[in-house]
């Protein structure tokens, strides 16, 4: 209080946030929500090479309520051994416009100075066309960058409708292949131990072998599910036939959002269909969960065939929804010199992976990948 009787006014601030609820409730709460942007993707950090960064903006109310946050992954890359700063979906904001952007962006300007970061690089979870986040990034300085780390473009379905209403919207044959693996004596249960997760893992190295698609080691599945499954946020599903595991989903939800983060088939018993009722499933757990939505991740950029991923993309369309491109990777920089040679060993990946490609085994990608773009 002032001496005249009259309470000073608030002011917002930027800080390092360390409160877990805090940050979570306000990830749940934003129309910007994503996994990516969660506490829980944080804490996985080292198996990213990386420290999380969890920078946030507490209100003018008094409330000490948060208005902005922005989950930070700082990163080297390795050729250069210089300091990045990475936000997977971030930052979360409802008005890119307002003064907070500008109070968490200095922040975090000032960080980076400090670490010797020469650029952010930002990948918010807002759609490609939104001209509001556009006009704010152009005015706070970023560049686009046509090299995403994330995957731009995913496929979603609204699962607030009841039951009956979203089997009907799915194609015939889609329905016709969940009853069908009830059918054929496909059974899915509800994953619960270490078990269970190993059994997943299993699977999940099998289907990494048969698709060609890099995975983490398990402990960061262990560490991830166990994180979000503390507040009955994860759920692992198995499907079985005659009692062996052939199939099994993870299923991650934060705030009205759900995401089918991964899928593990064998390559036995697939004409059973056991991954179309897994699906089902995870969506029934994610609807009585409260979730609204129900993210598949990702589909190619161009929805053209013969595109990567076209296959999985007939897949997750056959279960009705609709696809959502997010705005394209933006960077903010910080050291403009060491960014020009980043950018240019980020053109010779471009060229190396298009002539290479062919011929490269999984684990020569992984690694290249990592070399260059520390991703």
């Amino acid at each position: 209080m002032n001496d005249r009787g009259f309470q000073r006014p608030y002011s917002m601030k930027a800080c390092i946030i360390t409160e877990h609820q805090l940050w979570n409730d306000f990830i749940a709460s934003s129309s910007c929500c994503n996994i990516t942007q969660s506490y829980e993707w944080g804490e996985l950090a080292p198996y990213l090479e990386a420290q999380a960064l969890r920078v946030g903006v507490i209100d003018d109310s008094g409330t000490g309520k948060l208005c902005a946050a922005m989950l930070i992954l700082v990163s080297r890359a390795p050729v250069l051994n210089r300091t990045y700063f990475y936000a997977p979906r971030g930052p979360v904001i409802a008005d890119p416009a307002s003064p907070a952007m500008t109070v968490l962006l200095n922040f975090v300007k000032a960080e980076a100075r400090r670490r010797h970061a020469f650029m952010l690089k930002v990948e918010p979870s807002v759609p490609a066309d939104n001209v509001q986040w556009l006009s704010a990034l152009q005015r706070h300085g970023f560049c686009t960058n046509p090299y995403a780390t994330h995957v731009r473009h995913e496929w979603v379905l609204d699962i607030r409708p009841d039951e009956k209403a979203l089997l009907a919207a799915m194609k015939e044959k889609w329905r016709y292949n969940i009853r069908l693996a009830s059918r054929k004596g496909i059974t899915v249960r509800r994953g619960e131990g270490q078990a269970d997760l190993d059994t997943f893992y299993r699977i999940y190295e099998t289907t990494s072998e048969r698709d060609q698609f890099f995975i983490h080691k398990k402990s960061f599945y262990e560490d991830f599910f166990r994180l979000c499954r503390e507040e009955d946020r994860a759920a692992l599903f198995l499907a079985e036939y005659e009692d062996q595991a052939i199939a099994g989903i993870i299923v991650i939800t934060l705030g009205p959002w759900s995401w089918y983060m991964y899928g593990a088939s064998s390559n036995e018993h697939r004409e059973r269909m056991p991954n179309h009722l897994l699906q089902w499933t995870g969506m029934q757990w994610a609807k009585a969960k409260g979730c609204w939505y129900y993210n598949f991740r990702g589909i190619p950029d161009v929805l053209e065939e013969g595109q990567e991923l076209w296959g999985v993309y007939l897949f997750k369309r056959g279960f009705s929804g609709y696809p959502l491109r997010f705005l394209e990777t933006h960077d903010l920089v910080y050291q403009p010199l060491t960014y020009q040679v980043y950018r240019k060993l980020l053109d010779v990946k471009r060229w190396r992976d298009e002539q290479l490609r062919p011929r490269l085994s999984i684990f020569t990608i992984a690694i290249f990948r990592y070399l260059v773009a520390g991703v």
